[in-house]
């Protein structure tokens, strides 16, 4: 269920959980009526008791911060919105390792192509792959054969 949560509705749960205690409820019952363990209400309570109402707000997660300024990400998503030709590579694809580049020449900063992924899902951007088909492909042709000869050979099959 806390995977779900977002950090401040599992604060509101921890403060309305030491509100139904501290009006006479049991842990037994708190734990049932906010549908979390018996070991949470209790490691709420202790907290609560030794450290005060504030020990049980919701903390940021530390962690390294990102390598681009948010002004920085939306830059990189005009450019690459504008596409790759407009960048300077031969074809209109984006793939990793020239996102990587893009990001070098515009920003200075490096990526590791593995962890691009997740930096443009983030922007809004999903991973597509090419249809790999012939430029010369007749779809009036392969409409017709699929009409006249594919029933003609099923049924021989």
């Amino acid at each position: 269920m806390a995977a779900s949560m977002t950090r401040a509705q599992m604060e509101a749960r921890r403060l309305k959980g030491i509100e139904l205690l501290r009006s006479g409820w049991s842990q037994a019952d708190v734990s049932r009526k906010l549908g979390v363990t018996d070991a949470a209400v209790c490691r709420w309570n202790r907290v609560w008791k030794s450290e005060g109402k504030r020990a049980l707000y919701a903390k940021p997660h530390s962690g390294r911060p990102p390598k681009l300024e948010p002004a920085q990400k939306l830059r990189l998503e005009e450019l690459l919105e504008r596409g790759a030709l407009a960048s300077g590579f031969e074809t209109d694809d984006w793939t990793c390792p020239r996102v990587r580049q893009l990001i070098a020449r515009e920003f200075h900063v490096d990526y590791h192509v593995d962890h691009l992924s997740r930096l443009l899902r983030d922007l809004g951007f999903t991973s597509q792959r090419p249809k790999m088909r012939s430029n010369r492909r007749d779809e009036k042709a392969i409409r017709t054969w699929r009409r006249r000869e594919w029933p003609r050979i099923k049924k021989g099959a």
